[in-house]
């Protein structure tokens, strides 16, 4: 079995909780917390589901600010965790810098890549996933223009927002995007009071379906998106069909739980390097349930099944932003 399959299969505040052996695993949960309804929380899931399968215990830090993240990292290395799991592409600099003071210590990093011999660093194709969402979205849209709503403006968020404009290009050629970012820092990620603003001002644009990819402030775009008539929304990293039942259009899930989950399994020592995740692994896909089967016809679904099976073929390529730092489907 290759390993691409494997992985499928301030201080007081920074309080370890939920074990005490030397050889527990750790999560650090990036800012919002680990019950931000979305990609902190897809993490969690994964550590949970680990400890109910195996009877196992972790340990694990909320980020309550930027300053945090070496404090906590070396922390817990220092008290024996092993592995220590990071999730998000900010834990990067901090990682590459601590990892090798701890040459026994097993590290994974989700979002980010860094190059040293005991870190696991497991990346996503968000952009094929939300090549998906985006052909849902158009196909659900009756005014032609559909929404997309980020977190912090940086390259991994705009790959979100440029696979789902090529996915509602495919089906809508004219169809109209209008594309908004939160904020240019982490409080970017936690802001769903600035969420719903952005989904109402997208609405009063015409917009009636949105996409958010934003943590916890996607919180509010979905809120704003379920108070207005005729307007859905798209969830994201989760599956968040059921904060608002048949109201969430789908949601782009990021397999983050079983990125976790798995190097709980692996334990200490596990194999290392980069991993791709994306559609042919099973990393990225559309959530589709009893939520919100009723917005989405046997054809819209047929339709999406057959450019999943084409992305994975190499029929159709979904074009990355990291790619030349452009999207042809969109202008940021």
């Amino acid at each position: 079995m290759t390993f691409m399959r494997s992985i499928l299969g301030a201080a007081a505040t920074l309080a370890l909780v939920a074990g005490t052996a030397a050889a527990d695993p750790a999560i650090i949960f990036d800012l919002g917390g680990k019950f931000d309804k979305s990609f902190n929380e897809s993490a969690f899931t994964g550590a949970k589901r680990w400890a109910d399968t195996t009877g196992g215990s972790f340990r694990e830090i909320e980020m309550q600010s930027e300053a945090q993240r070496e404090q906590a990292l070396r922390r817990l290395a220092e008290a024996g965790s092993n592995p220590i799991v990071m999730t998000g592409f900010a834990f990067g600099n901090v990682l590459a810098e601590v990892a090798p003071d701890y040459p026994d210590t097993s590290f994974a990093i989700i979002d980010a890549v860094v190059d040293e011999p005991n870190v696991r660093s497991v990346v996503f194709s968000e952009h094929q996933g939300s090549y998906l969402v985006g052909m849902l979205a158009a196909e659900a849209s009756k005014s032609g223009t559909v929404g997309f709503i980020g977190g912090m403006d940086i390259p991994l968020i705009r790959h979100f927002a440029c696979g789902y404009a090529q996915g509602v290009k495919a089906v809508n050629p004219d169809a109209k995007i209008i594309s908004n970012m939160t904020g240019t820092t982490p409080a970017a990620w936690n802001d769903p009071v600035k969420g719903s603003e952005l989904a109402k001002a997208q609405i009063s644009q015409g917009a009636d379906i949105i996409y958010a990819a934003a943590g916890g402030t996607g919180v509010g775009v979905l809120q704003a998106a379920a108070d207005a008539d005729g307007v859905l929304s798209i969830g994201v990293d989760s599956n968040q069909n059921h904060l608002h039942p048949g109201k969430v259009l789908t949601s782009m899930v990021k397999r983050v739980d079983n990125a976790v989950e798995q190097a709980f399994n692996d334990g200490p020592g596990f194999e290392t390097g980069t991993v791709v995740l994306g559609l042919a692994e099973e990393g990225v896909g559309y959530a589709m349930d009893e939520n919100n089967a009723e917005l989405v016809s046997d054809e819209m679904k047929a339709a999406v099944e057959d450019a999943k099976q084409k992305i994975i073929s190499g029929e159709v390529e979904v074009v990355s932003y990291y790619d030349n730092n452009s999207c042809p489907a969109l202008e940021f």
